[in-house]
């Protein structure tokens, strides 16, 4: 009776087991739905050969649990399930899986886990215990992971930490889409790499573009020490173009600059960036401010091309220096002298006048010409650091780059100059912080209080930032108004001119000078006019008024008494009064 009994139990349990084992599928499928749906999409889970047990246990007559054991396969669809044990819930529609859990997705995703729970019909995994998720581009471990196979995106929220190459990606939660290769990190987020480390609260990256997004306050610290901060914007490791949004600002230690703009765009390839819209660029190190609608910087020779409205000042405590123009550019001295070398070696050989494929930003309307107006300069300075290879005299390199002094700028096109004590307008401007002087060319014309200077070529030296003395070469002229339609006018060949507290105090008037010159009394009273001659004369100021005229050589001329002469006619050749070009006040540069 026994043993009839046993044999009747082995009768069922091979009817139950059987099917399974047979056909290695679990005997349920999704609820019918009146939607059709393609095959492929059923919900059904398989279970593989290969398991070393398995066993059939009933709870009760709505629960039914399959207990599978050792090298256990499951699959469903496109994604297969590895694992050392797991249990099936036919009537929850719910698997649970230990040790080696391992899910290949599609064969585009793999994760690991120590255990796994997933909702058959959602196809919803929930991993835990050492977990990490791969795609074959970079790799995500986690506490735990919480996994939509439909949808491809994986998401933690107790920390996790992706590996992309050399690329270190941690934050406290995350969303991975596998099939896009994106990664959301949100709170408290950190990038780690040999080029630059990220901080911020949330950021997108791709594992296969290795590029990184940017969408909340973030910090961004490169190999070089500089600091970028912004709110919008990517950066490609592979490409290495940058574009930053929202009012980002870069701020060099090394080199104490600071700038800030609407929008910035880097390129590591060709070592440029660009900055548009309302750009701010501080260099501490000068006590320099560039203003410019639009900016290019070559970052590795530092060299920057401002346009739209540029403007730079020169900081000083009482007597800052405003500087406009078209255009304005500002590179190393020791990049320019290199430069001049390299033409004059040309020239010295009989070759034609040479301009090289690339200038130091690219820009080919840069490029410094033998013609260029601070090589024709810098050949006429006997000190000159450029190689003149028909004297035989040896360059001076000056390869200290971190030298503050170290600095130049130019402006092309409508120059103009503004402070208290003096002004300015020309067609070019050369500056060099080495020798603190400013050298205008084409129709320059400066104006200290009620004198205004012309000539073809300017160079005003400067000490402490302030006007200390002026050279003005060829076709030289000073007027000085002296009353309503009253001029004093002194032309020559050269004039140079001396201040003191940023204000003219004396000047001397060289070759073929003339001369017309209202005499006052103690009482400022006019009293008479002098139209004189000379070859040499010294010319006096007192509280910005010219007091006297001293005649050194050769002079002729005529004292007419002030009745006999109408002052309005009373011009030189050439005279010419500038005043309505004139910058007023500061603000006018910035229109």
């Amino acid at each position: 009776m026994r043993t009839t009994k046993y044999i009747f139990y082995l009768l069922i349990t091979g009817c139950l087991f059987f099917p399974s084992l047979l056909h290695a599928q679990v005997p349920w499928s999704a609820p019918k739905t009146t939607t059709s749906v393609p095959e492929d999409s059923l919900i059904t889970v398989e279970i593989l050969p290969g398991a070393r047990k398995l066993e059939f246990r009933k709870l009760n007559d709505s629960t039914q649990l399959q207990i599978l054991a050792g090298n256990v396969k499951l699959k469903q669809g496109n994604t297969l399930f590895d694992c050392d044990s797991c249990v099936i819930n036919n009537s929850a529609n719910t698997f649970e899986a230990w040790g080696n859990v391992h899910i290949n997705d599609s064969d585009t995703t793999n994760i690991y886990a120590g255990h796994l729970r997933y909702i058959i019909n959602d196809k919803h995994a929930f991993l835990d215990g050492g977990v990490k998720l791969t795609d074959g581009k970079g790799s995500l471990t986690t506490p735990d992971l919480e996994y939509d196979v439909t949808t491809k995106i994986g998401i933690y929220k107790n920390g996790g930490k992706v590996i992309n190459k050399k690329s270190i990606l941690t934050s406290k939660e995350g969303y991975y889409y596998t099939d896009l290769k994106d990664v959301y990190f949100k709170y408290h987020v950190e990038l780690k790499d040999p080029a630059y480390s990220i901080t911020t609260d949330s950021l997108l990256y791709n594992t296969e573009t290795e590029s990184t997004r940017f969408i909340a306050k973030t910090v961004i610290i490169d190999s070089n020490g500089r600091i970028i901060e912004t709110s919008e914007g990517y950066y490609n490791q592979k490409t290495g173009k940058a574009d930053f949004g929202s009012r980002p600002s870069i701020r060099d230690l090394k080199a104490r600059t600071l700038i800030r703009a609407n929008h910035m765009e880097f390129d590591d390839s060709s070592h440029t960036s660009l900055a548009e819209g309302n750009v701010v660029y501080i260099d501490s190190t000068n006590n320099t401010t560039m203003l410019a609608g639009r900016m290019l910087r070559n970052n590795k020779t530092d060299a920057i091309l401002a346009t739209n409205k540029p403007l730079l000042i020169i900081k000083q405590d009482k007597d800052s220096i405003f500087i406009t123009a078209d255009t304005l550019f500002s590179a190393r001295l020791s990049d320019l002298h290199r430069n001049a070398d390299t033409i004059q070696a040309k020239d010295s050989l009989g070759r034609k006048d040479s301009v090289g494929k690339k200038d130091s930003l690219g820009v080919k309307d840069l490029k410094l010409r033998k013609d260029s107006i601070v090589i024709k300069d810098l050949k006429l300075q006997k000190d000159s650091l450029v190689y003149d290879t028909l004297k035989g005299r040896k360059v001076i390199a000056l390869d200290n780059t971190k030298d503050s002094t170290n600095r130049y700028f130019e402006g092309y096109r409508n120059v103009r100059i503004f402070s208290d004590s003096l002004q300015a307008i020309s067609d070019s401007l050369f500056y060099s912080f080495k020798d603190s002087t400013f050298k205008l060319f084409q129709h320059p014309v400066i104006w200290s209080k009620e004198s205004q200077i012309t000539g073809d070529t300017v160079y005003l030296f400067t000490k402490n930032k302030k006007a200390d003395r002026m050279k003005v070469f060829e076709n030289s002229f000073l007027v000085n108004k002296s009353g309503p339609e009253l001029f004093n006018q002194i032309s020559s060949t050269r004039l140079d001119a001396w201040f003191l507290d940023g204000s003219i105090d004396s000047a001397r008037a060289k070759g073929y000078v003339s001369c017309i010159y209202f005499i006052q009394d103690d009482d400022s009273a006019y009293t008479g006019i002098n139209e004189s001659t000379a070859d040499m004369l010294d010319i006096y100021f007192e509280k910005d008024e010219l007091k006297r005229v001293v005649f050194r050589s050769d002079v002729t001329g005529t004292l007419w008494p002030i009745r006999q002469k109408d002052p309005k006619t009373m011009r030189l050749p050439k005279f010419i009064w500038l005043e309505e070009k004139r910058p007023k006040t500061k603000f006018e540069l910035f229109e």
